[in-house]
């Protein structure tokens, strides 16, 4: 344990909202391994937060991701996860539901849904144009984008997306109980249940109909593969809306970068940078130790907790030049905004794919795109795991809109 400080309180305070705590600069440089009390309830766990060693720890199996190892952060937990909820798993259950997933999120399949999700977000953009000014862009765009792709992926009815629309209303209402949300993942998952029966009656060419038939293959059942679903739709749906809000942001703040994401050459690097530089998962991923680990000269205990924290790790001086600057020319394919590991984020091609679809096609219709308020006065939220803006009031010249 670190016996040569007294605990700082956790997380950290930000000094500008679109930088990591400037204590992480001083972290990184003298300790970057040391013990944090969390807020929430007093308990004290290790924080990481070098790029190097936030890698170490996510590749090492003696870290669990399992939220019922001894020693976990787990903040706000009601529960414990479900079946299906393979990011929540150690192997070999995490290996074997991860792997039924694998094909389904390969370049070559993500590709295949370019063209829905570019149809998709030329839909909410018209929709959009067509309304007053100023806009709310999560509302026109960030919040439906993600689980309209989703959808499309596990092959949803047209018709019950707003079902989808409603209930990650709920997951993303900053004022909603945890009892709300867990209700509202309970009738996803009753929801799931019953198209595992249309789809097992009626198999298409989507991946909840491959799952659902493929499960004998695969070794998953049935409870399993409603699980997987409705981690796809919840995991998938906040974590795109939030880096949408905030990833806008960041491009509206520097207007000479944007070429630079409409660029084909640079647009897939653009994405990347801006993942690094706003990385929503600000609070860091949680782990425990099931046997002692020396990470960076400290020894973590069996059964202490780990929080790695990715946002600092991606600001690390060590691994890029001029950390805190936006530069969308840079190369930063190794940011670790997906996470690291057998852990890492399984959809991040397609992620990748919905934001530079997104990016591209905003900023080439509505090129005089700008907030509608002052910098200043953008809300940020920083009371969840992942971080982003309340909202993003925004507004255009209409002589200017590109069809």
């Amino acid at each position: 344990m670190d016996s040569v400080s007294k605990p700082v309180s956790y997380p950290l305070s930000r000094g500008c909202p679109f930088d990591p705590a400037p204590e992480f600069t001083r972290l990184r440089a003298e300790r970057p391994i040391t013990r944090v009390r969390l807020d929430f309830d007093g308990s004290e766990v290790w924080l990481v937060s070098r790029h190097e060693d936030v890698r170490a720890v996510l590749r090492d199996p003696r870290f669990s991701a399992d939220f019922s190892t001894p020693g976990f952060p787990a903040r706000m937990t009601v529960q414990p996860p479900g079946p299906g909820t393979f990011i929540r798993m150690d192997p070999p259950d995490h290996s074997r539901l991860r792997r039924a997933l694998l094909n389904e999120f390969k370049p070559r399949r993500v590709e295949e849904l370019r063209p829905h999700v570019e149809r998709i977000v030329h839909t909410l953009v018209d929709r959009m144009v067509a309304g007053p000014q100023p806009v709310d862009l999560l509302e026109a765009i960030a919040f439906p984008l993600p689980i309209l792709v989703i959808c499309e992926l596990l092959g949803v009815p047209y018709d019950d997306r707003p079902f989808f629309e409603r209930c990650t209303a709920v997951i993303g209402d900053q004022n909603a109980s945890p009892a709300r949300r867990q209700e509202v993942r309970t009738e996803l998952w009753a929801y799931m249940d019953r198209l595992i029966d249309a789809k097992d009656a009626d198999p298409a060419d989507d991946l909840l109909s491959r799952l659902t038939t493929g499960r004998d293959r695969h070794g998953i059942s049935r409870e399993e593969v409603a699980g997987i679903a409705t981690l796809l739709i919840i995991a998938g749906y906040e974590t795109i809306a939030n880096q949408i809000g905030i990833g806008t942001l960041a491009l509206l703040r520097h207007p000479d970068q944007i070429p630079t994401m409409l660029d084909p050459a640079t647009s897939v690097g653009a994405v990347d940078e801006i993942l690094r530089h706003q990385t929503i998962i600000a609070y860091g991923l949680r782990r425990a130790a099931v046997a002692d680990v020396e990470v960076a000269g400290e020894v973590i205990r069996a059964g202490e907790g780990v929080i790695a924290v990715l946002a600092s790790g991606n600001r690390d001086d060590r691994v890029y030049e001029d950390p805190d600057v936006l530069n969308l020319e840079r190369v930063a394919t190794d940011h670790l905004a997906f996470g690291f590991g057998i852990h890492q984020c399984l959809g991040q091609v397609l992620a990748r794919m919905e934001l530079q679809v997104l990016w591209q096609t905003l900023f080439r219709r509505l090129p005089t795109l700008r907030l509608a308020v002052d910098v200043d006065d953008v809300e940020f939220r920083d009371d969840m795991f992942v971080y982003g803006v309340k909202s993003l009031p925004v507004v255009w010249s209409p002589e200017n809109e590109e069809n």
